[in-house]
Order: C-alpha cells, then structure tokens, then sequence
C-alpha cells in the first residue's frame, strides 16, 4: 500500500478516536469545569474573609465534614452531591440573548413627528397639537409599515390655521413627508380640509416591461400607457415579460367626437417625450396618415421616413414651414368637403374623413430659429389645425421640454386639453402643465417613461409609457428595437432591401436668391392610393 494512503487512513483512525475520546470524556470535562468553578469560588470566598473570622470558618468547616464522615453514607451522599454540583456549574454557558430589535414605528414615526413641528406649531396655540416635546401618538391616528420597513401608509391630523389651501404650504409637508418617509417612492396626498386630515399612500411601482406592441383598443382609441389600477375602470392584455397580462390603460379618444382632440406632452429631458411620439404615431399609422416634425434634428423620427401612410419627416425650418402650410390648406380643404357633402345629404369622400396627424417634436426650437431669421413662426401655422382640427379629423400632438413651455403660443396652450407630463417635474412646473395640482409627489429617480396624464377635466394619473425604442439606435436592445419594427407599415430595412423610391411632391418648394421662400402651394399628397382604414387588431 502507498505511504499516502497510510497517512490518509491513519488520519482518519486518528480524527475518529479523537471524536470517540471527546464523546466519551465530555461528562468528566463537565464536572472537571465545575470543580475548577468551585475552587476558584472558595479561593476568592477565603480571601474575601477578614483574618479574625478565618479560625471560625476553618473550625466550622471541619465540624462540617466530620458530621458528613460519621452520618450513614454520609460520604457517598456528599460526594454525590459534588459531582452533581459540580456538573451543573460546568455546564456550557447559553448565548447571550441577543437585543430586542428597535421598534420601526417608534424611531421613524418619532423622526417625522419632529420634522413637521417646526411647521405645524403655532406660538400662540394654547393646546398645541405639534410641540417639541410631544408624541407622535396625538397626531398621528394610523400608520402602516411594508415588509421592509418603510412607511407605506400614514393618516395625521393638523391644526386648523394649518393654510391646508395654498399649494407651496402644502409643498412644504409633502417634501418634509417623503424626506423621512424615502425619497425612492411616490406618494399619494389625500388633503381632508374639512376635518384637517391628510392621508399619504405609497404607490406601488408601475410595470416598466412593456414594449411598444398592437393594444386592444378601437379605432380613434390611442393608448398613451398604463396607470394604476384605481386609475382607470378598464384593462386590456399586454404582452409582458413573455407572458399575458391585464393592465390598466390610459387611453385618450381623438376623432371628430372626442372633447380634447390634441394632445401636448411635456417632459424633462431624457425621460421618453421622442418615444411617445413614437409610440403614438405606430398606433395611429393603420387608420391615419402622419406629417412628422423633427424640430430639435435629431433623427428620433428617421425610421418613420418613406413608410407608408407618412406624408414627410422634417427636420428642416423651411421644410417644416412648407408641411405646416400645407397641413393648413388640407384642413381647410377637409372643412370644405365636409360641409360641401353633408349640404348635399351625400357621403363625404374618403380623402377627407381619413384622419391626419401632425406630430411636432420640439417644435419651439424651429420657432426660436423662425424668429431669428425672420420667417413665419411654425406654431402660429397651427392655428387653422388646433381650432378647427376636430371637425377636419386632424390631430395635433406637440412634445417639447418643460422649460419651453412659456415659449408656445397660447393658442398651443389653450387648445391642447389632452396633457402629458414625463420626468420628476416639480409641483409648480407639474401644476402649471398639467393644469391642476398634482396630488402625487414624484420619486427622485424616475424610469424613462414614467409620468402623469389629465385628459380635459379629469383628475392626473400616474402614467408609464410603453418602451418604444428608436429602431435605428444601435445601443438600444435589441428585443426592444425588433417590436418597433414589427409595428412599422413594411420590411425591415436593416436586413431587406428597401421598396421603391417613395412618391414626392411634384412641385417641391424652391428658395429664391434673396432666400425667402416661394409663396406657392406644396403638394404633399401621395400618387398611391389612400391605405383604406382598418381596425387595430
């Protein structure tokens, strides 16, 4: 046998005695440990005796043992006794019990209760509902904690000279709220000012796996993204993760009879205005035709350029006022038809009952360019469009940044009634484009994507948007990139061959030397036929 394998099995006989040995000599290593316990007790018991009480101490001990040797068994019993003694002293100690964990509720209601103080004590209040040196147990009736410990709902109680009715004192709570509460979530601020009572709700994350995909909604029916589900009273299956889902849309109605036929998001930038438009313009591209406005230059937009249904993709100032002229005689054409035929009692023709949509994205960069070299600003060419768009079945949706909001012209503001706001805007900036105060305080790191909406008079929702990538973007995923593309009117150009050249206009606009544009009409119009209107299946 190799001398390894020796080694190997004597270290094996050697651990197994030892574990034997140890087993076999653990009571005596008990009462071993006990004897030393009680040693050492009577080494510090005898040296803690003054000198004059030794003498009577040894003369009783002995006593003691001498009755102990002359009793019957008196020797057995005691040594007994010892080793039983001795057994239970040397026993292994118990684990210290580890500290009673601290009480969530006690240390971060507490917190909270000293943040709002300072703002909810008035100096001259005789019975104070907020003081320094207060519980949080007066003014707060009921609380909840989730799994993790965080505050996910909460109902207080302020006093009644609280200005509960001025949006920046309100401001002021819900920021010091959701300081202690966590900064990672948003909340739901329920103000009670008949009975001064506020109730803060966490809310749940909204579902951010949605890809741009055919939702199940009727023509006319464009779905903007989904909400919670007290938001809505529908829900529609989605694809998501792999799997069918129900979840609740946010869905807006454009077409001749919906009260707020144009639409005007408003977004931080970086959080998703480009993708909406996306978004929007593969729901409607099956029914309607499009005029696409690439104001900041980008190439957002470039994979809508030649597919059918879309009319043009500007970027250009010129090539943008162009297709908002003709955008302006189209409706005023629509207007004529329309009116020409239910004079007559006869069908309108198609061409005029086909909805358009102009989509503007960034239009106020054009408009600031427009005004530097002295052209027509392209926001007053949708004039026509805005106010008469709903009996023409033409749709005007407008995306820019927040911080532009003060540069579109009132007629933008005062006819787009269908509002979108995305990114962790403000209370001030989300009050002001939204129209209403905003009773949800945004978390401080939103997904792209995430906002809140108000169709016309309605109360604002919280909104995620579906992903919808730009399928040119070669850092996008590319699952992501190959759903926008199964949802865009023919092939993939990435892998297949173009189609044929796409029909233009006949006439196209030219530029005079003097550099300002020919007053002539534009023909935007396609040689092919109208794609006739289908339902989104």
């Amino acid at each position: 046998m190799p001398l390894h394998r020796h080694l190997t099995k004597g270290r094996e006989i050697a651990r197994t005695a030892g574990d034997h040995a140890s087993d076999m000599f653990a009571p005596l290593a008990v009462i071993g440990r006990g004897l030393r316990h009680h040693a050492d007790w009577a080494r510090t018991r005898w040296q803690a005796t003054p000198q004059e009480r030794r003498g009577p101490t040894l003369f009783l001990t002995a006593a003691t043992l001498i009755g102990i040797y002359l009793l019957p068994h008196g020797l057995l019993f005691a040594l007994v006794a010892l080793m039983a003694s001795s057994a239970w002293t040397g026993r292994p100690p118990k684990a210290a019990p580890a500290p009673p964990a601290p009480d969530v509720a006690e240390i971060k209601l507490s917190a909270l209760y000293s943040a709002l103080t300072p703002y909810l004590c008035g100096p001259e209040d005789a019975n104070p509902l907020y003081h320094f040196e207060g519980s949080y147990k007066s003014a707060f009736s009921s609380w909840e904690f989730d799994g993790e410990g965080r505050l996910s709902r909460l109902e207080l109680g302020y006093p009644a000279y609280f200005t509960d009715t001025e949006p920046a004192a309100r401001a002021r709570i819900e920021q010091v709220v959701q300081g202690k509460a966590g900064r990672a979530r948003e909340y739901r601020f329920d103000w009670d000012e008949e009975s001064n009572r506020l109730r803060i709700a966490a809310m749940a994350p909204l579902a951010t796996d949605i890809v741009a995909q055919r939702f199940v909604a009727a023509p006319g029916e464009i779905v903007l993204g989904f909400t919670d589900e007290d938001g809505t009273a529908r829900t529609i299956p989605v694809s998501q993760g792999g799997t069918t889902a129900q979840q609740p849309p946010v869905v807006w109605r454009t077409g001749p009879r919906s009260s707020e036929p144009h639409l005007l998001a408003l977004g931080v930038a970086g959080y998703g205005t480009s993708s909406l438009l996306r978004s929007l313009a593969l729901q409607a591209l099956p029914y309607a035709d499009l005029v696409v406005i690439d104001g900041a230059g980008t190439g957002e937009h470039a994979c809508l350029v030649n597919r059918p249904g879309v009319h043009t993709v500007e970027t250009s100032l010129h090539g943008t006022l162009a297709a908002l002229e003709w955008a302006a005689r189209e409706t005023d054409r629509r207007l004529a038809a329309l009116n020409a035929a239910r004079h007559a009692g006869t069908a309108p023709p198609e061409d005029a009952t086909r909805p358009l949509w102009l989509l503007l994205d960034h239009p106020t960069e054009l408009s600031e360019l427009a005004h530097a070299e002295g052209r027509p600003d392209p926001q007053d060419l949708l004039e026509l469009p805005l106010r008469h768009g709903r009996a023409a079945r033409v749709t005007v949706v407008i995306a820019d940044d927040i911080e532009a909001r003060d540069r579109l012209t009132p007629t933008v503001r005062a006819t787009t009634r269908a509002r979108v706001v995305l990114g962790p805007a403000g209370p001030e900036e989300g009050h002001a484009a939204l129209g209403a105060p905003l009773d949800i305080v945004p978390a401080a790191h939103a997904p792209i994507g995430r906002g809140y909406a108000r169709i016309g008079n309605g109360a604002p929702v919280r909104l995620q948007v579906p992903a919808t990538v730009d399928p040119l973007d070669d850092e996008a995923p590319p699952q992501l990139r190959d759903a926008v593309i199964a949802l865009l009117p023919h092939r993939d150009s990435r892998t297949e061959a173009a189609p044929g050249t796409p029909p233009r206009p006949e006439h196209p606009p030219t530029v005079p030397a003097d550099g300002a544009p020919e007053a002539r009409p534009v023909d935007l119009g396609k040689t092919e036929p109208m794609i006739r209107s289908r339902p989104i299946s």
